[in-house]
């Protein structure tokens, strides 16, 4: 086959070089044609699946079902091949203003082929010029939806540098937000999540943007809330505090064992005053006579400046006595 192509070449007295040149020649020559047939006006059909996107009140903002949408339309040669590759794949979105949106009988609702062509640009794009409609009414199914408030919790991971802690909680503005769906899937969601917040080696005060986890099938009326870490610097200091028994009855002797505990307290610096000072643990009687064990879980109010505490131990064991 070689020797015979060799033949043939020379026979019309064609080297390979020249050949060559006539290849790529008749490849670029095809090339041309390809592109100025492509850039062409054509007309056909095309087919584009959509879903409908509408403010109605009292129902999903989305349609739950799609539709087809058949036109003849005008375009150039790519642009055809484009959205005939594309047909059956892409559902376009598209958002209709609720005057054209005609209500059909339960949640289903229908917008005229007479309404479509000022939204042709929206499904076929800028540039397809649509002849006409053929799909003559299209049919949507906003489904109903009830709304409630729910509170947003923030999900989160922080770590900070030696000697500071968070100061209170963390902040979000909105805290809460209203969110719709249809009544089975309201009734499962108490609260919506934020995405994970991860800050680490904290030292002062932070704040920023977090976008709220998705429900499938619930619309929120936020996206994104912002959040406020407050970061503050402290000492631990340690001390032995008494513990006394509050409004013991005549008649009565309260144990407690022990009867000091060694409290730890983190305290915001700098130090304004001796947070020990006069301090005590109050167990008021009426909790001891309540608790069916005669323990009593370590409390105290908080003196100013102090961030938190722990105590050593954490629990009291009261005995009562008859005097």
């Amino acid at each position: 086959m070689k020797q015979l192509l060799n033949k043939l070449l020379e026979s019309f007295h064609i080297n390979g070089r020249d050949f060559a040149v006539f290849l790529l020649a008749l490849l670029l020559a095809f090339s041309i044609w390809i592109i100025h047939n492509l850039s062409l006006n054509y007309t056909d059909y095309l087919k584009v699946t959509i879903v409908s996107k509408c403010n109605i009140d009292g129902h999903s903002d989305k349609s739950a079902n799609k539709c087809d949408v058949i036109a003849r339309c005008r375009t150039r040669g790519y642009n055809l091949i484009r959205s005939k590759l594309r047909e059956d794949k892409k559902v376009v979105e598209v958002e209709f203003n609720p005057a054209v949106m005609e209500y059909d009988s339960a949640d289903m609702y229908y917008v005229k082929s007479s309404d479509l062509m000022e939204y042709a640009h929206l499904i076929y794009g800028n540039d397809v010029n649509v002849d006409y409609f053929i799909t003559d009414t299209l049919f949507f199914r906003h489904p109903e939806v009830r709304h409630k408030r729910v509170a947003v919790n923030p999900v989160h991971s922080f770590t900070f540098k030696q000697q500071y802690m968070e100061s209170g909680s963390i902040d979000l503005v909105p805290d809460s937000v209203t969110v719709y769906g249809e009544a089975f899937l309201l009734d499962n969601i108490t609260q919506v999540n934020t995405k994970a917040i991860r800050l680490y080696d904290l030292d002062s005060d932070e704040r920023g943007l977090v976008q709220i986890e998705s429900v499938k099938g619930i619309r929120m009326s936020a996206s994104q809330v912002s959040y406020s870490v407050g970061v503050t610097r402290y000492v631990q200091m340690n001390s032995v505090v008494p513990v006394v028994v509050d409004d013991t009855p005549a008649g009565k002797e309260v144990i407690v064992v022990p009867s000091s505990v060694r409290m730890s307290l983190k305290c915001r610096f700098p130090i304004e005053s001796d947070p020990f000072e006069n301090m005590t643990v109050h167990i008021p009687y009426s909790d001891i006579a309540s608790s069916l064990s005669g323990k009593y879980a370590v409390k105290i109010d908080m003196p100013k400046g102090v961030l938190d505490y722990d105590s050593e131990p954490a629990i009291i064991q009261c005995l009562v006595e008859e005097r």
